[in-house]
This record gives C-alpha cells, sequence and structure tokens, in this order.
C-alpha cells in the first residue's frame, strides 16, 4: 500500500478522523505495514506495547493463555477495527496475545508519535475510550453469560453477536469471520466435543449453513430464542 492509501486508511479510522491533513502525513510516515500468516502472532501477552495496530485485512483475534493452557479468546476483529491501543497509551505490555485468524495486513503505528498525537489531539483518547466502552459491554455480556446461561445459549449469543459486522446473503447472514469449532468453544468456555455436537445439530436443522468455515445464520430468530433461553 502506498503512502496516500496509508493516510486515507488512517484518516477513515475514527481513532484519526479529527486529525488535520498534516498530522495524518506525519503518522504515514512512521507507519508501517506487516502481513501475517494464519496464526501467525502480531504480538504476545506480555510483550512491550511498542505498536498501536490497526487490521488492514483480514481477521485478528486477541485472546489470553489461562494457567491450565487452555487460550481464551476475547473478541475477534476485522477491517478497521484497532486493537493494542489502552497498553501503547498507557505504556506497559501487552493483556493478552493478537492472533491473525487468516492471512492479514496489520498497519501499525509506533508508540512515541501516537503518544505525541494523542496529547494533542484529545480525539485520540476519546475516540479509545469509546472502543473501550463497547467492547467492555461484550465482554461484560459474555461474561454474565459464561456465569448463568446454558452451552446452547452461549453459542447461539456468540453467533448472533459475531454476525452483527456480517452481510446479508440470499440464505441469511453471514458471519465475516472464518470460525473453527475450536475457537466457537474457546468463546463460550465450553469444550470442542460440546460445540461439535450442538452446531452439527444446528445445521441438521436448518439453523446454520457452513460454507468452508464461514458460517450462515438461516434461522435467527430461532437462534435468537435460543440465546435468551426460549427453547
Amino acid at each position: 500500500m502506498s503512502g496516500h492509501d496509508v493516510g486515507a486508511f488512517l484518516r477513515a479510522s475514527p481513532v484519526f478522523a479529527a486529525l488535520p491533513p498534516k498530522e495524518i502525513q506525519a503518522l504515514e510516515a512512521v507507519a508501517r505495514e506487516d502481513a501475517y500468516r494464519p496464526r501467525e502472532y502480531i504480538f504476545m501477552e506480555g510483550d512491550p506495547a511498542l505498536w498501536f495496530c490497526l487490521v488492514r485485512t483480514g481477521r485478528v483475534k486477541i485472546l489470553r493463555h489461562s494457567r491450565t493452557g487452555k487460550d481464551v479468546v476475547l473478541e475477534l476483529l476485522g477491517p478497521g477495527e484497532p486493537f493494542g491501543g489502552v497498553a501503547v497509551i498507557e505504556k506497559r505490555s501487552y493483556p493478552a496475545s493478537a492472533q491473525a485468524t487468516e492471512a492479514s495486513v496489520i498497519v501499525k503505528i509506533p508508540q512515541e508519535p501516537l503518544l505525541v498525537y494523542a496529547e494533542r489531539h484529545p480525539s485520540i483518547i476519546k475516540e479509545m475510550a469509546l472502543m473501550i466502552g463497547r467492547r467492555l459491554r461484550d465482554a461484560h455480556a459474555s461474561v454474565k453469560s459464561l456465569a448463568v446461561d446454558p452451552v446452547e445459549a452461549r453459542l447461539a449469543a456468540t453467533l448472533l453477536r459475531l454476525a452483527r459486522e456480517g452481510t446479508k446473503v440470499k440464505q441469511g447472514t453471514a458471519v465475516p469471520f472464518h470460525l473453527t469449532r475450536q475457537s466457537l468453544a474457546d468463546m463460550t468456555g465450553t469444550t470442542v466435543e460440546t460445540t461439535i455436537r450442538i452446531v452439527s445439530r444446528w445445521l441438521k436443522d436448518g439453523l446454520l449453513q457452513d460454507e468452508e468455515g464461514h458460517f450462515v445464520l438461516k434461522d435467527v430468530d430461532a437462534l435468537t430464542a435460543l440465546a435468551e433461553g426460549e427453547r
């Protein structure tokens, strides 16, 4: 991607939308683009937070490693979404790992220039705070669901949440992420065996369709009823 394209990409991000053109050009000059293979890590939990990152293309999952060795997927991010910013601003290590789930390109801005512009333009911090608020609401809903909801409700709620960023297709609503059964299990706090069993039943019953790892929600009403404990 050329510098001009990087500038247009940064300008389209709510984090940098309020910056004047000269400031965007300055960020262009220090930004870099890195390509990652599927399953390759962008950074690891505990690494120094040296880069503020945005997904240019592809998909990234944010995860933490538990003491038992099990990965807990905190969120899935698509094109345009930022990550790692709070750790960069606070000058601390990354609290979680970031891993590409498919071939991805990440735009990265070094810590020092970001800190300079964050002090100069409070809108950067404001937009990050709004982003954190949205993600915390989703995280709170997920934690509450883990505590009280049965597995079917958690799986249905997770698919519905991911489908909010999806696209309408002839068969229903397509989830914009390549999802393995293991990823779904990690996101919902259950085993992959249980996830396989439930998803297989939903596929058979016509609630879902699996297009090479991309789920299509064919019966949103039925999945919503499951998520709300009405079925």
